[in-house]
Order: C-alpha cells, then sequence, then structure tokens
C-alpha cells in the first residue's frame, strides 16, 4: 500500500499523460477492430456464478464501506501506516474501549450476513445446514467513536461471488470476485476486484530465474532481497485489482494507484521502450497500452474506447479480460525482466542518499548502503519502501543514534545497523531471515530508540 502523498503524484501525472494522448492516440481505429474481434471469440470470456456447494455460493464478505471506515478511523488516531497484516494497537482506555465494540459489532454484522447467505444455501440447494453459533449485538456504537470516526456502516455483507474464465490462445485463466478479506481488513475497495497471487519466485524453476535476473542486470545479492520481499507478495504473474492499489501487478506489486499509472505504469513504460516488438504482443493486441508519460490505456472491450489514468483502473477493475492480460505478460520472461529493471530503480535502496542535521548542528550524509550493509538491512528497508512509498523512519533512527552516541560520520552508524532492522522491520523482521547476510550485533542499544520503538525487539512480523 502506497501513502497519500503518492497517490497526489499519480494524480498530477494523469494530467499530462492524457494530454499527450489526446494528441497522439495509441490505438488505431485497426487497432480496435482487430482487438474487439480477438475478444469477441466464442469461450473467450465466461462468468457465472460461483457454485460451491461445500461452502455454499452465498457468502460472507467484509463490507468495502467497512472497509474505508476502518482506514479513516485508524488514520485519525495516528496509526494508519501499520502493515495491512496487523490490526494497529490501542492506545489509550477509550481507544481500547472501541475496539472492544469494533469487534463484538464486526462479528454480529458477521453472524447476521451468515444467516442470510445460510437462508439463501438452503433454498437453492433445498436443504437444511446448521445454524450458525448465535451472537450477541453491542448495540449502539459509542457517541465518542460516532463523533471521533463517524457513524461505523455495516461491517459485512451477503454477497454471490461470480467467477470468470478468460481463455486465450495459450492458456486459461480463472478469478472469482468479492475477494474474502480479513473482517477488519482497511484496504478493501472494489467488490468486482479480483487478485491471484500467480507463481511465487521461489517455485520458478531456478535456472529459469537466473536467466531473467541476468538479462535484468539484477546480481545474486540484490536477487536475495528482491526474493525476501516477494515471499510476502506475489510472483511475477500476481495481479489484484480490489484494494487501495487499484490496479496492482508483479512480484511485488507494481501498483497503478488512483491516479492510473505510478509504479505499474512505469513498468509498462519501460517494457514498451526497451522492447517494442514483445509489448505489442503481449499487452497492445489485447487492448492494454501506456502513454509516453506512464499513465495506463485500456481499451473498453465493449465500446472501443480508450480509458486513461483513473479511468482505464476502474475499466481493468470490470472487465476481467484485461487483468487478464497482466498476468498472461507476467509468465514470460520479457514482461518479468521489465518487472526487475523497474523495482530496482525504483524501490532498492541501495543508493539513497541521505541527509540530517543533529540537534548539535552536525551534518551527516551518505548513501543508505553506508549504512545497511547487508541484505537483511537493505530487505528491511525496501519492504518499507515498496508498502509505504518512503523510508523516512530510517532518518528519524538515524538521527537519534547519532545525537545518543554523538556520531560525527555518517558510516560510523553501520555498527547499529542491528538496531535498525529491529526497530524498523514492517511486515517481518529480516534479522530473522537465515537466508540473508546479517550485521553483527550491536553494541548497544540507545535507550532513545527503545523508547521509540523498543516494543517490536524480539518479535516478528
Amino acid at each position: 500500500m502506497i501513502l497519500g502523498s503518492i497517490k497526489a503524484l499519480a494524480g498530477t501525472t494523469f494530467t499530462l499523460s492524457t494530454a499527450c494522448y489526446n494528441q497522439d492516440p495509441i490505438f488505431t481505429p485497426d487497432d480496435i477492430k482487430q482487438i474487439q474481434a480477438y475478444w469477441s471469440a466464442p469461450g473467450r470470456y465466461v462468468t457465472a456464478p460461483s457454485s460451491d456447494r461445500a461452502k455454499g455460493p452465498w457468502a460472507v464478505r467484509l463490507s468495502p464501506e467497512a472497509s474505508l471506515w476502518l482506514w479513516n478511523y485508524n488514520n485519525r488516531r495516528g496509526t494508519g501506516k501499520t502493515a495491512p497484516t496487523q490490526l494497529p494497537p490501542a492506545n489509550s482506555e477509550q481507544e481500547a474501549y472501541w475496539e472492544g465494540w469494533i469487534d463484538a459489532m464486526v462479528k454480529y454484522d458477521r453472524y447476521i450476513a451468515s444467516l442470510e447467505a445460510k437462508k439463501f444455501n438452503d433454498a437453492l440447494w433445498r436443504m437444511k445446514s446448521p445454524d450458525p453459533e448465535p451472537v450477541i449485538s453491542p448495540g449502539m456504537p459509542p457517541q465518542t467513536l460516532v463523533t471521533f470516526a463517524g457513524t461505523p456502516p455495516k461491517f459485512a455483507n451477503c454477497v454471490r461471488p461470480n467467477v470468470h474464465t478468460i481463455k486465450f490462445e495459450d492458456m486459461t485463466l480463472a478469478y472469482e470476485d468479492n475477494v474474502d478479506m480479513r473482517p477488519r481488513y482497511a484496504y478493501y475497495r472494489f467488490p468486482d476486484g479480483v487478485m491471484s497471487g500467480g507463481t511465487r519466485m521461489r517455485d520458478i524453476a531456478p535456472t529459469e530465474v537466473q536467466q531473467v535476473l541476468q538479462s535484468a542486470g539484477v546480481t545474486d545479492s540484490v536477487a536475495k532481497v528482491f526474493k525476501a520481499v516477494s515471499l510476502l507478495e506475489g510472483g511475477f504473474d500476481s495481479v489484484n485489482t480490489y484494494d487501495t492499489g487499484y490496479v496492482s501487478v508483479g512480484f511485488i506489486q507494481f501498483a497503478a494507484l488512483s491516479g492510473g499509472g505510478h509504479s505499474l505504469g512505469q513498468t509498462l513504460l519501460r517494457y514498451k521502450t526497451d522492447d517494442p516488438e514483445n509489448f505489442r504482443k503481449d499487452f497492445q493486441r489485447f487492448g492494454i497500452e501506456v502513454t509516453p508519460t506512464g499513465t495506463l490505456v485500456a481499451l473498453d472491450l465493449e465500446t472501443g474506447t480508450p480509458k486513461v489514468g483513473p479511468d482505464a483502473n476502474g475499466t481493468i477493475i470490470k472487465d476481467k479480460r484485461l487483468i487478464a492480460v497482466f498476468q498472461r505478460a507476467g509468465r514470460f520472461a520479457p514482461y518479468r525482466v521489465a518487472q526487475l529493471k523497474v523495482a530496482k530503480s525504483m524501490y532498492y535502496p541501495a543508493d539513497d542518499l541521505i541527509k540530517f542535521t543533529t540537534q548539535t548542528g552536525v551534518e551527516l550524509s551518505g548513501k543508505v548502503s553506508d549504512v545497511m550493509k547487508t541484505e537483511a538491512g537493505l530487505a528491511t528497508l525496501m519492504d518499507r519502501k515498496v508498502n509505504t512509498g518512503t523510508i523516512a523512519l530510517f532518518v528519524e533512527a538515524a538521527k537519534i543514534i547519532a545525537e545518543a552516541k554523538g556520531i560525527n560520520n555518517f558510516a560510523d552508524l553501520a555498527k547499529y545497523e542491528h538496531v535498525f532492522i529491529n526497530a524498523l522491520w514492517y511486515r517481518k523482521n529480516y534479522i530473522r531471515d537465515n537466508g540473508l547476510s546479517q550485521p553483527e550485533p550491536a553494541p548497544d542499544v540507545p535507550p532513545q530508540i527503545m523508547s521509540r520503538w523498543g516494543g517490536r525487539y524480539g518479535r516478528s512480523g
């Protein structure tokens, strides 16, 4: 998930790319006819209601409205940057009271939705299934919570997901919408979105991976960091259109964000620039393009109208054929190479320049790699950069340590790399990853670091 400030940047990019697109249309009339003809072939796209007899086709799902409310609630109490897999902690007795009510209401709303699902499933299968365990309503929300975050919406819905099957000439892909989220997941936005984790990098033949890495100019050490971070995301062919990334693709989930460009747009642009012929084969001939400034273009396959930026996002989310184009491309080497190149240029933190001034007026500056010398250290910051858009906390921690220890040379911070990792890990503490090179234990941990991040020591993500 990327921060809102980067979303604003993506929106600015959309303005520029739209102008460029209007001056030089990417899809010609002949292109549009050929693309529509391809997708109109019998059996290319089939949508049918889910028919899961084990669980029943009707199911309980988190409501997007509740997910947005949870995000705003977390953000207002200063915990909006918590990893998606974790619940933000309560910071006061009042917040603990709110949390208790929210947890109880989530359970009650899911119970009510499960009763509705049971009714529909029983009627459909002409059977009598066991009743769900009763849950008591916690009553009206606390007025203090309503004043703080607004009236909470219903936390769960009863839905009937649909299965979407897309058939290319060389493979068939399938997705189910209304993705099943954790009950308090704060990033769910589009019930018609879909996802597929793809094939994780560790499950691809090592020789195949090595060949792609070499083609992208990625060293063995950098590759180990990539692999460590991507274990928490997916494969080159992973796709996701249900959350705040809007359209997210690839081994570190390159996201279009609200502007319809950002890192995903840059990945497509890199691919098109480096390998235009394979880009045409993998994307353009199916209805996906990119402007010269890195904004998505998606063809509305029904009307033949090109959609740009935010409108392209909406078109891809709605039409599962278009997100399948990304997954198909991710199973071939050329697009994998483009992903690796963009990942290194945008997110690998080793060459990022750091500069700050201590309270005593000492100015320190250098590269991240002057301090974070091991694979565990670089993976820690890359995970933060990929998922929060920034490594600002590294600068904050570096300043705290420099002031506490009277450090006057930026490179001397390297002896505290172990401290940085334990304090700054985001989704996973890479100190515990035996597959990565590790720093020596720090001589000590400054008490200022412990007061700021001490609760993270000894924990893993």
